[in-house]
This record gives C-alpha cells, sequence and structure tokens, in this order.
C-alpha cells in the first residue's frame, strides 16, 4: 500500500517565535506535527493563513495585560507560482500563497488575499466578529483546496485539525457534484477522503454559525439550507460538521476520547472518535544536553545541565522582572493560555499556608496570554500580577508568553504545575515538553497526564475528593487543598533528597518518549490516515495513573 499524500488544514502554526502566526497549543502542535511528518520524509503538505498582523504581543501596565499587534515577518516566506480565488459576499476574493521556507521540510504554505482591500479577511488570528471568522474560515478551506488544485498536488487525505476549515468539506461536495454526482454521492466521496481532529471539551469553544451568514458570507457552496443542515446542524456547528464530514475523527489523549465521545454523543452520522494523544517535537522541545546526558545514563551530567539550565531560566527571570530568585529553591512554573477553566490563581486561595511552602524554598514561575477579548482571563493574569507583587521574592509572572519563553520554562523549571478543572484539559502538551527535559509534573488528573504518571516516580497526580461538592467554589478549594498536600508532603521532600529526584527527573525523560510527535503522526498514519475500509473503532478508556507500589 502507497503511503497516503495528506493535507493538514490548521488556522494557526507555531513553527518559531520568528513566525508569530500562532496563540498557543493548537498551532504548536500543528507546528509540531509539520516537523515531525518532515523528519520522518512523510508526505505531508500543510494549508494555513498569513496573518498580517498575527496574534497579540500582551504586555502589563499598571498590572493589566494589554495587547498590541505587530506586523508579521515575512523573511522565512517565498511567494508560489499559484493563481486561485474565493467568493466571499458576493465579490471575487483573488488569494495567493507563501511557502514557508524555514523551521521544517515538510511544505507549508500560507494564504492570503492579493488586493489590500481584502487583507481584512487575514488581518489578525481570532479577531474580528463572526463574518470575519466565516470569511477566514472559507479562505483556509476552499481557498486552501483550490490551492492546492493550483498547484497540481494530489491528496488522498484531508485532515481538518479543528472545525476552522470543515469549508474544505464543502469545496470537495462542490468538485463531485460538479462531476455529476448526487449530494449523498458526493458528501460519500469527500468523506472517504476526510478526518478530523477535535480539541476542545468548553462547549462554548466550539463555533457556531447562523446559516444565514454562511449564506451571506458565501460558504455554502450551493449547499442548499436542508443540506448544511444535514451536515452542520441548524445552527451551524463547526465542530458537528467536522464529525459528520470526516470518516474517521480522533480527540488529543485518552481520556479527552471519553470526554469527547460524551459530548457529541446525540450527534447523528458522526464519525468513530479515537484516541491519539498528542506529542511534542523533541528537536524543538527537548534541551541537547540534557537528552544526551539521559541516553549515557550519566545522572551528574543530567543534574549539571539541569542546573544550567535552571540558572539561564533564572538570568532571565531577572533580565525581566528585576526579581532574582534562589538558584537552590524550589522553582514551579506554570505557563499556559490563560483562560479561566486552567485556573492560574488557584495557589493564591489560602495565602497563610501559601507562606508556609515559600518558607520551605517553593517560587512560584506563571506565563500566560489570555485572549484579548477574554475579560475574565485577562482578570484572572491580573489576580497573578497582584500575588507577584505581595510575595516580590516568591511569585513572578513573565508577561508576553510565546514559544521561546515556553522553551526557557520548560528546560529550566524544577516542576511542573497544572490544575484545570477535570475533565476540560484536553491534553496540556507543555507538560509533555517538561517532562522529557527531565521537569516533574505535578498535575490532576486531567488531559495527557492520566497516561504518564507514575506518582512518584515521574512526578505527582493532584486529586481532590469531589464527593458532596456542590458547586465550583468548594471543587476549587478541595484542588486547592490537594495541591497544597502534595507540595508540602511530597514534592518539597523529594526535592531535598539528590538521588530520589535525579531517578524521578530519570523516569520522567523514559516516560515522555511516548509522547513525541514522531510516535503522534505515526499513530496518526496507522490508525486515522487508513483507507475508509480499515478505519479504527473507537479507542479505550484512559490509562489511569498508577500508585507507585
Amino acid at each position: 500500500m502507497t503511503t497516503p499524500r495528506v493535507a493538514y488544514f490548521c488556522m494557526e502554526y507555531g513553527l518559531s517565535p520568528e513566525l508569530a502566526i500562532y496563540s498557543g497549543g493548537l498551532g504548536v502542535l500543528a507546528g509540531d506535527t509539520l516537523k515531525s511528518a518532515g523528519d520522518l520524509g512523510l508526505p505531508v503538505t500543510g494549508i494555513g493563513i498569513l496573518w498580517s498582523e498575527g496574534y497579540t504581543r500582551q504586555t502589563l501596565c499598571n498590572g493589566q495585560p494589554v495587547d498590541s499587534y505587530p506586523p508579521t515577518r515575512r523573511d522565512a516566506l517565498e511567494p508560489v507560482d499559484a493563481a486561485m480565488a474565493v467568493t466571499i459576499e458576493g465579490e471575487r476574493v483573488a488569494l495567493r500563497a507563501f511557502r514557508v521556507t524555514r523551521y521544517t521540510t515538510a511544505d507549508l504554505f500560507l494564504l492570503e488575499p492579493v488586493e489590500d482591500r481584502h487583507r481584512w479577511i487575514t488581518r489578525r488570528l481570532y479577531g474580528g466578529d463572526a463574518r470575519d471568522r466565516v470569511a477566514q474560515e472559507i479562505v483556509l478551506g476552499v481557498g486552501g483546496v483550490r490551492l492546492l488544485r493550483a498547484l497540481g498536488r494530489e491528496v488522498d487525505v484531508y485532515h481538518f485539525n479543528e472545525g476552522h476549515a470543515v469549508f474544505a468539506g464543502h469545496e470537495l461536495i462542490r468538485e463531485h457534484r460538479a462531476r455529476g454526482a448526487t449530494f449523498e454521492q458526493a458528501w460519500r466521496r469527500a468523506r472517504d477522503q476526510i478526518v478530523f481532529t477535535t480539541h476542545t471539551p468548553v462547549p462554548a469553544g466550539n463555533e457556531v454559525h447562523a446559516i444565514d451568514l454562511l449564506e451571506r458570507m458565501g460558504a455554502t457552496l450551493g449547499l442548499s439550507r436542508d443540506e448544511l443542515g444535514q451536515i452542520g446542524g441548524d445552527p451551524y456547528g463547526m465542530t458537528v460538521a467536522g464529525l459528520r464530514l470526516a470518516r474517521a475523527a480522533n480527540a488529543v489523549a485518552k481520556l479527552h476520547a471519553q470526554t469527547a465521545r460524551d459530548m457529541w454523543r446525540g450527534v447523528s452520522n458522526a464519525a468513530p472518535i479515537d484516541a491519539i494523544t498528542n506529542g511534542v517535537h523533541p528537536g524543538t522541545w527537548q534541551d541537547p544536553d540534557i537528552r544526551d546526558a539521559a541516553a549515557r545514563r550519566d545522572t551528574d551530567a543530567l543534574w549539571a545541565a539541569h542546573v544550567a539550565r535552571k540558572r539561564e531560566l533564572l538570568a532571565e527571570i531577572e533580565r525581566r522582572t528585576g526579581v532574582a530568585l534562589d538558584p537552590n529553591g524550589l522553582v514551579a512554573g506554570f505557563a499556559r493560555r490563560a483562560a479561566t477553566y486552567k485556573r492560574a490563581d488557584l495557589a493564591f486561595g489560602d495565602p497563610e499556608r501559601l507562606e508556609r511552602l515559600f518558607a520551605r524554598g517553593l517560587q512560584l514561575v506563571y506565563a500566560g496570554k489570555a485572549h484579548p477579548r477574554d475579560l475574565d482571563g485577562k482578570r484572572m493574569v491580573a489576580r497573578v500580577v497582584e500575588a507577584a507583587q505581595r510575595w516580590p521574592r516568591n511569585v513572578v509572572f513573565l508577561e508576553n508568553y510565546d514559544m521561546q519563553l515556553g522553551a526557557l520554562l520548560t528546560r529550566g523549571c524544577d516542576v511542573w504545575l497544572n490544575n484545570p478543572r477535570r475533565p476540560l484539559e484536553a491534553s496540556g502538551t507543555s507538560g509533555m515538553k517538561a517532562a522529557m527535559n527531565g521537569v516533574l509534573n505535578c498535575s490532576i488528573l486531567d488531559g495527557w497526564w492520566p497516561e504518564g504518571c507514575r506518582h512518584g516516580e515521574t512526578g505527582w497526580k493532584v486529586e481532590a475528593d469531589h464527593t458532596g461538592a456542590v458547586d465550583e467554589a468548594e471543587r476549587d478549594r478541595r484542588d486547592r487543598d490537594a495541591l497544597y498536600r502534595v507540595l508540602e508532603e511530597e514534592v518539597l521532600p523529594a526535592y531535598a533528597d539528590r538521588a530520589r529526584w535525579l531517578g524521578m527527573m530519570a523516569a520522567s525523560i523514559d516516560m515522555a518518549a511516548q509522547f513525541s510527535s514522531d510516535r503522534m503522526v505515526r499513530d496518526y498514519y496507522a490508525r486515522l490516515y487508513r483507507p475508509a475500509a480499515a478505519a479504527p473503532r473507537a479507542g479505550a478508556s484512559p490509562v489511569e495513573c498508577r500508585q507507585q507500589a
């Protein structure tokens, strides 16, 4: 059997901080996917959008997050000789494409309108309103398929990474109908070529649009209202459409697959949702000295490499904030998108107990961006900043979180904290990056962590009894108590035992090998990209965290 040729569609790609067309985990995952596909020599072509301003640069002013939007650098782009167009609001929008020339050997093409008057469409990643979003998704999905045709690229599988690309399915149906197929035949033929990855287990994060808007914008491509309803429902759900347009789908961790199946159980004609756990690109995220020391089983070299990375991080913290953290104290990192369900401020709820941890050497380092319109997320960032002002020797906040800062943190911290409201963390790839550098995870059993946690060996689980917890505040209190207890009784004592800590670092690095994007891409080929007749059945329940014997 020949290796399937894959077109991978995503709204954002995190390849390098120099090319700031990503907002967070979704984009970095897409970037790592292409890097691994290139490393493995697999025929994957990436399709995305060239954002004029990319995502926000988020800094602090009087303790509050403030957004600015520098123009996207174009020095790693070369124009492609291909002409295509889409129709948006009844007007022809000519598109051009650029190939990314660095960061990955896999091809990645980015689309933008040719004329300045149409650049409102691709001005800003996740900016604007529903009109802007649908226009952007027409460019990505419909424009992406037409780019592949203009380039003469044969495609066996169209992989939609999240629902943003589902209008590519409309375009494939349109093509089949133009060749004489009925709607049902065209849908079936398109479905045989499409696979779909769903990410967000938060209902509000799954995009929905009025069919009137799709008709007005030109996203229907000849589909009637009834046909649109059969695909995405009315109103039109992009995730629902992705599941109905695809022959196979995957969630991004075993626990997430269980959650996603429960969420979408009522969707008829949906693709089965398998569990293909995310991975991260070792060449990007694992420090070479740490990799080398771990491979040689040299604990002295491993500790020396860790101390060097930790000092680099502390030097950068001091340069940015003026705060000199203690290199001998335990540095716990918390860096991720500033969404409220991730609870960046959870640890600050009991100041007296927290101060006892500070007295034993705990130091907390935070970073994260809130979506520019997420006022609750911004208020949470402000609360972290207030904590840094209250405890300046033990808490720091680093503004404008990006890939460069992410690499420093996941290499230089001692412990990686994660305390979302379970089961709202689909995967949590920052913890994988930390783990492959010997930074020990201390986490709620959510996302990927139930698959990687061997409590007291590769890291620690934070687990509270929520029986009888009647509201969110009570669940938060119980999770906070569980976090304090693990830090007090297990993490800090282990840090004081160098031999034990080094053993856990080595075990973490060994465990993290299964969470590489190379493994993930191989899983895509083995289980998601196979012909329709061999499509996988839904996976099993998640592996439970095993208590160390």
